[in-house]
């Protein structure tokens, strides 16, 4: 199995900066309230000084979002909806510890943060723009057709685990109680994007070892490297075929 972007992704933003993460030995019963706690009090702290939608990390994805062609305000990234959230209620609800520390890592570093059950894609995963024909799920059990132009998180079985780009996730690939394996995808478009990609990254990896019995493998990507694959064993003829219903815990995409 492998990751990547599209060569018309790197063509159209070529500020982007993606950290990527795979991660196996996953379980729900563990608590990251305290991780989740500490990058809360980060973000707090942030939101104390500005609204979220005035964090630059915030405004380079608004920027793109109106370059794909889609008001801002409408449909947001990931992590300002998980801001507002954050803003508004003071907390983020409870759903899964690996869903929880990802979250609260989103909200700390104003970044979305992706998680996907890897059990659940088939052989790969490019994000792209849509062709027109592929499937997504939603967390209802409905199923969508993205529009072709629409930058979404393709499998090779061309379906979309994530609707315009960085804006919501698809119910298929979300992590639940039974997920062990993930793929974790953190991007920025801001002008300090490296930096903060490495640093994301670097405290998501101690988190999770802390946690778990895990040996996170991880890259940053460019335009030069733009494919992260994953350790083998990984079977590229499985994946979810969309029969099943789905529950568990909802993925950090979801909630917005």
């Amino acid at each position: 199995m492998h990751f990547q972007h599209s060569d018309d992704i790197w063509r159209d933003f070529p500020e982007l900066v993606p950290g990527v993460l795979h991660a196996a030995g996953i379980t729900a019963d563990v608590s990251a309230a305290g991780a989740a706690a500490r990058f809360g009090e980060i973000a707090a702290k942030r939101l104390a000084g500005a609204s979220e939608s005035e964090l630059p990390e915030i405004q380079a994805w608004r920027r793109a979002f109106s370059r794909m062609g889609l008001k801002p305000t409408q449909y947001r990234c990931a992590s300002e909806s998980l801001l507002r959230r954050f803003r508004k209620e003071g907390a983020l609800p409870r759903l899964h510890p690996l869903i929880d520390l990802c979250n609260a890592v989103s909200i700390a570093y104003a970044i979305p943060v992706a998680v996907f059950d890897v059990s659940r894609i088939s052989g790969f995963v490019e994000v792209r723009h849509a062709v027109g024909d592929e499937t997504y799920l939603t967390f209802g059990g409905e199923s969508e057709r993205p529009p072709a132009g629409e930058v979404i998180f393709a499998d090779a079985a061309a379906r979309a685990h994530a609707r315009r780009w960085t804006n919501r996730q698809s119910g298929l690939s979300a992590v639940r109680d039974t997920t062990t394996e993930v793929l974790i995808v953190a991007e920025a478009l801001h002008d300090s994007a490296g930096a903060d990609i490495g640093s994301l990254m670097a405290a998501l990896t101690e988190e999770l070892t802390a946690l778990w019995p895990v040996a996170p493998k991880q890259a940053i990507l460019a335009a030069s490297s733009p494919r992260f694959d994953v350790a083998e064993g990984f079977d590229i003829t499985g994946g979810f075929d969309g029969t099943e219903g789905f529950g568990g815990s909802t993925s950090r995409r979801s909630e917005h």
